[in-house]
């Protein structure tokens, strides 16, 4: 569980990134869970979008994603989320204590 510390330096970490991934109108996939996968073996940090067609609140998708993948909700800013997992074998990013 994140403390609302390294919430907000999360949050300014992935301030400036554009969202990598899109929860589209099947709303979470297997695919979608997927391409999380496949972007979490890149980064520890990504930035996500839900579009309008998606029949699950932004709330619900971002958190039935971060779920599905073992990854933390860090928030949900509209349409948008910030997901966070660790990287067990070499983690790179640093949350404050």
């Amino acid at each position: 569980m994140l403390s609302s510390k390294q919430r907000a330096y999360l949050m300014s970490l992935a301030n400036d990134e554009t969202a990598v991934l899109q929860i589209g109108k099947g709303g979470v996939t297997p695919e979608t869970v997927a391409s999380a996968e496949e972007v979490f073996n890149r980064r520890e940090l990504f930035k996500g979008s839900v579009l309008k067609t998606c029949p699950d609140l932004p709330e619900v998708a971002a958190d039935k994603l971060a779920a599905r993948t073992h990854a933390e909700l860090v928030k949900v800013i509209g349409r948008k989320f910030i997901l966070y997992r660790q990287d067990r074998d070499d983690p790179k990013i640093e949350l404050p204590r």
